[in-house]
């Protein structure tokens, strides 16, 4: 690695030495931010396999979740017209 030059007032280095250093440090900082969550070390990845499922999971509760409640709205809806059919034919026996 060679060390890098000033130029015009700019530090001036090889492309190949910049961008791994740029990897290096993004790297770096993964990992940080890995261990400041506490997704670092040897279960890490199965602790995040398991966040996704558990995230899933409550997308596909929430997805059920609507479209029960559309169902509960429509057949209120539908029994509503049934009833109000039912007395505006007068059926079932009434006066």
């Amino acid at each position: 690695m060679s060390p890098p030059t000033m130029q015009d007032g700019m530090v001036v280095m090889p492309r190949d030495e910049f961008e791994k250093m740029l990897e290096c440090a993004a790297e770096r900082g993964a990992r940080r931010a890995l261990a400041d969550v506490g997704l670092d070390g040897e279960d890490a990845a199965h602790d995040i396999r398991e966040l996704r499922n558990l995230l899933d999971a409550f997308n596909a509760a929430k997805h059920t979740a609507w479209h029960t409640l559309i169902r509960i709205i429509t057949t209120g809806f539908i029994l509503m017209i049934v009833a109000g059919a039912i007395v505006k034919l007068k059926i079932g026996g009434g006066q």
